[in-house]
């Protein structure tokens, strides 16, 4: 699976998503992009983006979005590090257009 991670996701989660193809926002040069330019961009090359953005799904109108989407709970490493294996699992049950947001 081709995975985005959105500004905020911490990159040490990439360890924890073995067999996946991961590229960051930064990376793409896209830092600088609103969220539904990000999304537009997003989905033409991505099958999943992870962020952090939980006010996503109230700013942007997500149906009959083909990405799926991942919102995790925060930004903080630490935590996420001990809900690595529970985002490892939502990772690998989402399918194209589904959206999750992750409770800490």
């Amino acid at each position: 699976m081709r995975i985005l991670f959105d500004q905020g996701t911490p990159v040490p989660l990439i360890e924890h998503l073995p067999g996946h193809t991961i590229e960051t926002a930064y990376e793409k040069g896209w830092s600088a992009l609103r969220n539904g330019e990000l999304l537009v961009n997003a989905e033409a090359e991505f099958d999943l983006m992870i962020t952090t953005d939980r006010n996503l799904r109230h700013q942007q109108n997500l149906a009959g979005r083909r990405i799926a989407i991942l919102v995790l709970p925060t930004t903080s490493w630490p935590r996420l590090q001990r809900m690595a294996r529970e985002i490892a699992e939502a990772v690998d049950s989402l399918q194209p257009g589904q959206f999750l947001e992750l409770p800490l």
